[in-house]
């Protein structure tokens, strides 16, 4: 996959099958945008574009910055957008004034000045231009003047469930992991940077990694127990089972919020590492226990939980 951040210096594309959107998650409705694609690639010899928009466009045109947090940060867009194998990735400053163009100017000064595109896909939903005017059917009566194919895919479904952000996000909010992991096609995941906590973990054998989240937008489970894997380039490129606990530990202190990982079969220092969470499943709520010996009986208890229920997932 080539990726592109200058729309000035786009390569002269042969037939290309666009597509365009916000893509957060590169949730299974996105994937299914994306097979369709390759299959017309493949019937014209052309070559699939994806065009991602950073930042958010509701970040920009919101009347409430950071009203949305977002399932992925751009690099991991990238990276799932990576996986599914398309050709191009352009990725293009979503800004006030790229906000303000008319329906019409979107589709003459921005899709076809750029791609010169042979086929345009997109979503059941779309919408595009200032105020979100433009349409499926305003893409399609324009294609016939500049000469492109317009195509829309149905929603996707998952157990008669439609296929969204919005609606991953919510079950994200809910705790309800399975459901969100589902709707994605992948498990959801984020970032943290290794900090020192107060290390009390380690005394009743549960030392954790606390993380620091540096990306403010992105979307983080709410406070639970959860069955998790971590990856990263202090994992020497393998992966381990592990549980993580979000919230203000009443047992010890219930003051601060932190995000702490326990990793099993893992004893290594990986402070100020990088490390990556992938959230399997909710395991319960969090609760504050008769001292340390009655939380250490539980950590017990949700260890053996986590790892019954990571064994579902190799």
């Amino acid at each position: 996959m080539k990726i592109h951040y200058d729309l000035k210096q786009l390569p002269p594309f042969r037939n290309a099958i666009v597509t365009t959107g916000a893509f957060d998650g590169v949730h299974t409705g996105h994937q299914k945008i994306i097979r369709r694609m390759q299959a017309i690639a493949k019937e014209v010899n052309g070559e699939t574009v994806v065009v991602t928009f950073h930042p958010h466009p509701r970040k920009v045109i919101s009347s409430i910055p950071g009203e949305i947090k977002q399932l992925t940060s751009l690099q991991e867009r990238i990276q799932l957008l990576a996986q599914t194998g398309i050709d191009h990735l352009v990725v293009v400053n979503f800004d006030y004034q790229f906000s303000n163009l008319s329906a019409t100017q979107y589709i003459k000064d921005f899709l076809f000045d750029h791609f010169k595109p042979h086929t345009i896909i997109v979503g059941y939903d779309h919408r595009f231009g200032n105020g979100r005017n433009g349409n499926y059917d305003l893409l399609k009566e324009t294609g016939k003047t500049y000469h492109f194919n317009v195509e829309q895919i149905n929603e996707q479904l998952v157990k008669d469930e439609i296929v969204s952000s919005t609606h991953i996000r919510n079950y994200l909010a809910e705790k309800n992991i399975l459901k969100a992991n589902e709707l994605l096609g992948h498990p959801y995941s984020f970032e943290g940077f290794v900090v020192r906590g107060n290390q009390l973990g380690r005394t009743i054998g549960f030392p954790t990694a606390n993380l620091h989240i540096t990306n403010e937008e992105k979307l983080i489970p709410n406070d639970g127990v959860y069955a998790v894997k971590v990856k990263g380039d202090c994992c020497e490129n393998k992966t381990y089972g592990g549980m993580m606990n979000i919230g203000v530990r009443p047992t010890v202190d219930g003051q601060k919020k932190v995000i702490e990982v326990n990793i099993f079969d893992f004893d290594k220092d990986i402070y100020e590492q990088n490390l990556i969470v992938l959230v399997f499943e909710f395991i319960r709520g969090e609760v504050k226990f008769n001292g340390l010996d009655a939380l250490k009986a539980q950590l017990n208890m949700d260890k053996i939980a986590a790892a019954t229920i990571l064994q579902k997932y190799p």
